[in-house]
Parts: structure tokens; sequence; C-alpha cells
């Protein structure tokens, strides 16, 4: 079967002198001609990856054997009720559950004894929709009602609604066009949420009454500044409902008393170009953290009604970076990074501050279940390449950490496997790989790096019951933690951003070459993986050295940088000015123009790709990898296999149910798998 032959009608372009010129621009259309273009490219990858369905479905049960696929997660105390959540083997989503809390019937150590109860089953929401995804998920201050919202195309609109838990239905309520965030009245008879803009920026914050219609809901805020998104969350004491503006570069908290029936808001402290911050309350103060004069963050906390008073609690320091801080009723948890991992700091009101142990380097830390604000226990999970996801309680006090729940993770043993930090000198930097693999692998051998390296966003290792079909297949995984990330810090990502992107892909390319330098990583036998903004990634080192690579996959990849970032009316162009430039401006188009990976696809002999989209993805458009992959057909000059999937009813996450998910990874990887084992590609026995 011929790859499809898309019709190039060449438009012409002209920036600050240049002529480029875009013979795929009408893929945008979205009309009946590009659809049949994008089911055209999916029959061809089926067809071109038909010999590797058996190799994909062995993955896929290889995946659902190390999945406990009924479960319950552990419960989370809130007042007098305890809320969690359970799968059940052969539903694609989870139900979300409660259980009231009996001292009489409660196990050892007070976690609930009896059957819980459902509250939400995500998989009746979905009943026969292609894709379901859920944004709010909030109980009512009372527990009598949870405010939930649904998006059945996975373009992150939502439709938002209140159930009555005491029932089991739903009130008359609905409420369009939501986005993420939310937070409940005080007295629980009203509901702050976010609406979005045409460009799909969330840009209003409303208070909904119940029992009243949409119509009826009171404008809070409405942010003018297309730089600027909004969100709404509570507070952790419920005082207050924040409503968070926040650019890539500035940002600004204004608070609500959520007991205020007019909804005044005041800001917590101002607005200040190039000043990012994130408050809290506690005790009738705010609790900030700034990286004004503090690149790498302070803690501060002064009066809600005397806002000059202000001390530090933690002060800046360029080894540690301080991102949260999380108020309970006698403590501050303060989250962060050193050293390039995360970092949990316990600040008590009366006594020393003290920092969690962690023995392991490279790991993951989430929140997780810290729904009382008088809580003495910190709740976190904890988890790595090879450590399944544990959920942990560290006493606030001691320190001391208290096991809750390990993920099962069955036919999975840990012993098995090696997990290892190596740095690479790049220039006056060092960065960190995060390196898995089997124990008794012989080195070097076939790799998979992957990488991101945006938007101060950390790639720390994570628990993925499908990477073992790539380790025990003899395959190394590596995680480059690139620079554009904030894995190092701020300056980790300020070294990665603007005019000193190229630093993303270069770091990412000098890691390629110490895995093999180092005898990792057999040559030849080298691919690389990323989404979304590190499909950029992708796009960038698969230009710059189409040599390095035995395959690349770009997950939803942002390859047509110039091209979305000169149109505003594109969803997320004007926010992401201050991460990428805007190349109306003569400076920044000279940086973006260097590597943008659509412009720069020209004749070479490029590895094997596959690219994916999704067609109603709000946030890199289905268009970005169809074009590229036309061009990358039309230029390249080798025979290997160039690939398209587009998911028709999904968005920028993939696949919302966990079986398509699954197999979709599956489809990935013996994809990888296809390009970087000779012979058999079963797993050892």
């Amino acid at each position: 079967m011929q790859p499809p032959n898309p019709p190039r009608r060449p438009v012409t372009i002209e920036l600050h002198g240049d002529r480029y010129v875009d013979e795929y621009q009408w893929l945008r259309q979205r009309d009946d001609a590009v659809i049949a273009h994008l089911e055209a490219e999916n029959a061809y990858t089926a067809a071109a990856t038909a010999h590797l369905t058996p190799l994909q479905e062995t993955i896929l049960s290889e995946i659902r054997s190390r999945v406990e696929e009924t479960d319950v997660s552990a419960p989370a105390r809130k007042d007098d009720f305890w809320y969690g959540r359970r799968t059940v083997e052969g539903s694609q989503y989870p139900i979300y559950v409660r259980w009231a809390d009996d001292p009489a019937v409660n196990a050892p150590g007070g976690a609930p004894g009896d059957e819980p109860v459902d509250i939400l089953d995500q998989n009746l929401l979905a009943a026969d929709a292609g894709y379901c995804g859920l944004g709010v998920r909030m109980i009512s201050p009372d527990h009598a009602l949870l405010a939930y919202s649904v998006d059945h195309t996975g373009n992150e609109s939502f439709q938002l609604r209140f159930r009555d838990l005491d029932r089991g239905e739903d009130l008359a309520d609905v409420v369009d066009g939501t986005y993420y965030g939310g937070a409940w009245s005080a007295d629980g008879t009203a509901f702050f949420y976010t609406t979005i803009d045409a460009a799909h920026r969330p840009f209003r914050a409303w208070r909904h009454r119940l029992g009243s219609p949409q119509s009826a809901d009171v404008l809070v805020h409405e942010e003018d500044d297309e730089r600027f998104w909004l969100d709404v969350a509570f507070s952790r004491d419920q005082r207050y409902a924040l409503i968070l503006l926040a650019s890539n570069a500035t940002s600004e908290v204004l608070a609500v008393d959520t007991a205020d029936p007019d909804c005044r808001t005041h800001s917590v402290m101002g607005r200040r170009e190039g000043v990012r911050y994130r408050a809290d309350h506690k005790d009738g103060r705010w609790l900030v953290v700034t990286d004004h004069d503090a690149p790498n963050g302070r803690l501060v906390a002064f009066p809600v009604d005397d806002p000059a008073a202000v001390v530090d609690l933690i002060g800046h320091d360029l080894e540690v970076k301080i991102a949260e801080a999380l108020p309970f009723a006698d403590h501050v948890v303060v989250l962060g990074r050193r050293h390039g991992d995360p970092m949990v700091r316990v600040l008590p009101d009366h006594g020393d501050p003290h920092d969690l142990d962690f023995a392991e380097p490279g790991y993951s830390l989430g929140r997780t279940g810290n729904l009382e604000y008088a809580a003495t226990r910190y709740r976190f999970t904890h988890e790595s390449l090879i450590t399944p996801l544990r959920v942990v309680d560290a006493d606030l006090g001691s320190g001391e950490q208290h096991l809750v729940k390990e993920t099962p993770a069955p036919n999975y043993r840990p012993e098995a496997y090696v997990q290892r930090r190596v740095w690479v000198e790049v220039g006056e930097v060092a960065v960190p790989i995060t390196v898995a693999y089997r124990g008794d692998l012989e080195l070097p051998a076939p790799t998979l790096l992957y990488g991101y390296g945006a938007y101060e966003s950390v790639l720390d290792p994570w628990f993925d019951p499908a990477l073992f079909s790539l380790l025990d297949r003899g395959v190394v995984y590596a995680v480059a933690h690139v620079r554009g990330g904030g894995e190092m810090g701020r300056s980790w990502h300020l070294d990665g951003r603007m005019a000193a992107k190229a630093n993303t892909f270069t770091d990412f390319i000098a890691c390629a070459e110490h895995l093999i330098e180092a005898g990792i990583a057999l040559p030849g036998r080298l691919a690389a993986r990323g989404v979304s903004a590190g499909g950029l990634l992708m796009g960038a080192v698969t230009t710059m050295r189409p040599d390095l690579w035995a395959a690349v996959v770009a997950e939803v990849p942002f390859v047509d940088v110039l091209n979305t970032m000169a149109d505003p009316t594109i969803p997320l162009t004007v926010a992401e000015w201050e991460e990428w430039g805007n190349p109306a401006l003569a400076e920044d188009y000279s940086w973006m123009a260097a590597y943008s990976p659509y412009e720069h696809t020209v004749a070479a002999d490029y590895p094997a790709i596959l690219a994916t989209a999704g067609l109603d993805d709000s946030r890199v458009a289905y268009w970005e990898p169809a074009k590229w992959v036309a061009r990358l057909r039309d230029v390249t000059t080798g025979a290997r296999p160039i690939l398209l999937k587009t998911e028709m009813g999904a968005g920028h996450s993939g696949p919302s149910g966990r079986y398509d998910a699954w197999r979709a990874q599956a489809f990935i990887l013996a994809f990888v798998l296809d390009r970087l084992i000779a012979g058999p590609t079963h797993p050892p026995t």
C-alpha cells in the first residue's frame, strides 16, 4: 500500500524579509477532504504496521498482567467521610466512592472497614461516547453534593453538573462551556467556576447559585490580557476562593471571601510584570511563594489586613527551588526541588523545620488525599521507574513515614531491574539522565530516550507497567532532564526558552551521544520519544541529527512553530509568546526560525517516524503533525516508514479509557521494538 499523497497547494508566507512556501496549509480547514486525508493516513499506518499486530497484542496482555485491574485506592478522610476510587476489571474508567466514618467498623489505623458507596461512576458517564474526561470533581462543604464536569470530545470544554449524594441523582443545574478549576461557597449553595474564550483560554470566573439558570450566574472576574490564563481553587482552610491569573512570566492572585454574597475580589500581592507568585491562607495571614528578587522562590507571610508587614519564612537559595506551600492547622508543608529531585520541608508553627527523607535518587512525589486542614499527617505518593506507586503518610511532627498502600504490580520483580542517574557535561552545566534496564542486560543495548524540556515542567521518573515490555526485551529506557524544564530550578527553564531554546535540543543530542560513549546505548539502535512540547523536541532533533536515530516517536508534536505562533486566533498562541517568542517581532523570529521543525524539514535520510495527533486537540492542532508528516515524505531520501496516526475521537491526552490508552501505548512500543530489536521480540522467560 502506498502512502497518501495529499495535494500541494502552495501558500507563500513572508516574515521579516524571508519567504516560505507552505504546501499543506489547507489541512487546517477540517473539511471533508481533510477528514478523508486523516482517515487515509490511519489506513496506511494500519497497513504499514499490520505485521506488528501480534506483538502489540502480546504487549497489551503484558501490561494488563502487571496491573491489578480490580482495585481500591487508599481512602482519604474528610470530616465524617472517607473518599477514594475503585476500578473493576473490564471497565475503562474508575468509580469514585466514599465510606461513612464509623469507629465501630473501622479497620486498624482508622481506615474504613465497610464496603464503599459509589458516588460517581465514570463508566456510566461515558456510556457509548468514544471519549470521557473529567475536569472538576469537588465535594461540597457539607458533603451533600458533588460538583463534577465532563468532556465527551477531548477538546477540554466541559459541562458542569451537581449530584445529590443522598439521592444519587443530578440536580437540574447544568453549566456549559466550563474549564478546569472550581471552589464551593462556604455554605455550599454556590459554586465558582471558569469559562473559556474563542481561543480556548480560560478568562472568566463565575459564581453559580444552585437552583438558578446559567444565564443568572455572576461574573466575578474577567481577564482581558490574552497572555493570562485564569484558574479557580479553594484556599486550604476553605475561607477563600482564589483566582489565579498567570502568564508564563507573570502572575497575580485574587481572593474572594466564600461567604461574601457580593463576590468582591482583592489582589493578594498585586501584579508586577515578570514576577510570579502563589498564595494560600492560614490564620489570618497570606502565605506566598514568590520569585520576586528570588529566581528559585522564597516563602513569605503577611497579615491579610497589613500587606506591608512581610516576613520571610524561607529565604532564597540557589540550590533549592521553592514551588508551593500547603498550610495545615499547625504546620506548613513546603514543596520544592534540590539537586534534581523533589523535596518536602515541614515548617511547624512552633519548633524547627525538617525535611522528609528519601533515600532513593531519581523519584517522583505527588500530593494526594490531603483533604483535612487540621490533619497532623501529610499524604503523598512516591514512585520511580522501577518502584511502583506508594501512598505514604508522613507525621508532620516527627517526619516518620508510614506506608498506606503500594499499588499492586503483579508479575513484576523489582529486584530484576536497575535504575541509576548519569550526568552529561554540556558547556558549563551538567544535564541529568535517569536510566533503567534489566540487571542482567549486557550493555551497550538498544535504547529509548525520552524528553520534554519546556514550561519549567519536570520529568521526574514515574512507574509505568508498560515500560517493562521494553526492558524485558533488552531495551534501555532513559529520561533526559534537559533545559527548558524545571528539574534543576528556575535557571534550568530560563536557559531553555525564548532565545535559549536551542539548548533544549543540543542537551538532548548530547545526552544521546553520551549514552553511546558511556557504553549504555548501542549505536544505530537508539530511538527518541516526546509528547507535545516534547514533540517539538523530537522534530528539532530529527531535523538536526537524522543520522542519530533509528526511530522517533513524536506524540501530538508542536512542530509548526512559526505558523502557529504567528496566528493569534489559534488556541494558546498569545499565552505561548512568553515561552517561545512572537514571530511578529524580528528578534523573536530570528531564533524561532532557526529551529522550527516544519521549515527545517529538508532533504535527508530520516529515521522511521511515528507521529500521533488528536482530531479534537485544543493544545496542538491535528494539522501540525499532519503537515509535518506530509513534508517529511516529500523530502526524505531514505525508505524508512513515516507514519501518522490520528485519534479521530480524542484530544491532546489521547484515548480516555484505560484499556484504550494501554492499547495505544502497546502500539507505540511495538513500533519502537520493531526498529530497535533484530529478530524475535518476545521477552526472556
